[in-house]
C-alpha cells in the first residue's frame, strides 16, 4: 500500500514505521492516523513480522502533537467525535496489537505524539526529546489516552503535575519517572531499538501476543488480570510454540517457533 504520510521499512523480522512529516514536525493529522492504523493493521498480520519499532523523521520530533489545524473550529460534539475515533482506530489499537511495537521517541513528543508514544509497548527515547501533554494551555485535555496512560506509568501525582502544568520533561526525568526504559544518542537510537527487537524475535510470538493481552487486562477496571493470565497461560499448552519450545529445552537446542 502506498502511503502519503509514513514510510514503511522491513528487514528480518523487524519492521520500522516512520511517521514522515518533517515540515509540520511529524504532527498527527487524521490522514496521518488512519494510515497508522492501515500499516499496523497490516504488519500485524504479515507472520515474518516479529516487532514493529515507530519513529518520527528527521531529529527534532517523533510527533509534536496533533496538528491542530483541523479541529480548532470543532464543537462538543465533534471533539467527543475526534477522540473516540482516534482512540479507536490508532492509540488503543496499537496498545492491543499481538505484535510488540517499541516506540523510538527522536525529539519532542508532546500531546498526541507521547499519547502515541504511551500506547506502544515500551519506549526508548534519544537524550535530546522533551516529553510533555501542553493540552490545558489551549484550553482542553489530553483525548487519546493520556489522562489514563500517563498515571499508569508515572503515578498519579507525577502525571497530575505533567498535565496541570502543561510543561515538558527531558528524557533523563522520563526515565526516572519510568516513562521510558532506556535514554541513548540519537545515533544508537534505532540500532539499540533494532538490538531490542531482535531479542523479542527470538521469542515466542504467540506466547508474546498472550503476554500483552494478560498485562493489559490488569489495567483494566472491568478486567481480572490474575484470571487472563490464568485463560492465557492455559491456551498456551494448546499452541505448537509451546510443543517446540520445550522441545527444544529438553533437547539443549534453541527453539525455531512455528508461530501457531
Amino acid at each position: 500500500m502506498k502511503y502519503n504520510n509514513i514510510l514503511v521499512q522491513q528487514e528480518s523480522s523487524t519492521a520500522t514505521i516512520t511517521i514522515n512529516r518533517p515540515s509540520k514536525l511529524n504532527a498527527l493529522n487524521k490522514d496521518t492516523i488512519q494510515e497508522l492504523h492501515e500499516a499496523f493493521k497490516a504488519l500485524d498480520k504479515d507472520k515474518k513480522v516479529k516487532t514493529i519499532i515507530l519513529t518520527g523523521s528527521g531529529e527534532k520530533a517523533f510527533v509534536a502533537g496533533a496538528d491542530i489545524s483541523e479541529f480548532a473550529n470543532f464543537s462538543e460534539k465533534e471533539g467527543g467525535k475526534l477522540a473516540a475515533k482516534g482512540q479507536k482506530l490508532l492509540f488503543d489499537f496499537v496498545e492491543k496489537l499481538s505484535t510488540p511495537v517499541i516506540a523510538a521517541v527522536n525529539g519532542f513528543a508532546l500531546g498526541g505524539g507521547l499519547e502515541l508514544a504511551m500506547s506502544c509497548h515500551f519506549r526508548v527515547a534519544s537524550d535530546n526529546s522533551r516529553m510533555g501533554l501542553p493540552e490545558v494551555s489551549l484550553g482542553v485535555i489530553p483525548g487519546y489516552g493520556g489522562t489514563q496512560r500517563l498515571p499508569q506509568l508515572v503515578g498519579k501525582g507525577r502525571a497530575m503535575e505533567m498535565i496541570m502544568t502543561a510543561g515538558m520533561i527531558d528524557a533523563e526525568k522520563a526515565l526516572k519517572y519510568g516513562l521510558v526504559n532506556y535514554v541513548v544518542t540519537q545515533e544508537e537510537l534505532l540500532p539499540f531499538c533494532e538490538k531490542l527487537a531482535g531479542k523479542i524475535s527470538n521469542n515466542s510470538p504467540v506466547a508474546i501476543s498472550h503476554a500483552i493481552k494478560a498485562v493489559n487486562a490488569g489495567f483494566k477496571h472491568d478486567s481480572n488480570g490474575y484470571a487472563a493470565e490464568i485463560k492465557a497461560f492455559g491456551e498456551c499448552f494448546g499452541t505448537a510454540d509451546f510443543e517446540e519450545g520445550t522441545t527444544a529445552f529438553l533437547e539443549k537446542r534453541k527453539a525455531d517457533f512455528p508461530g501457531k
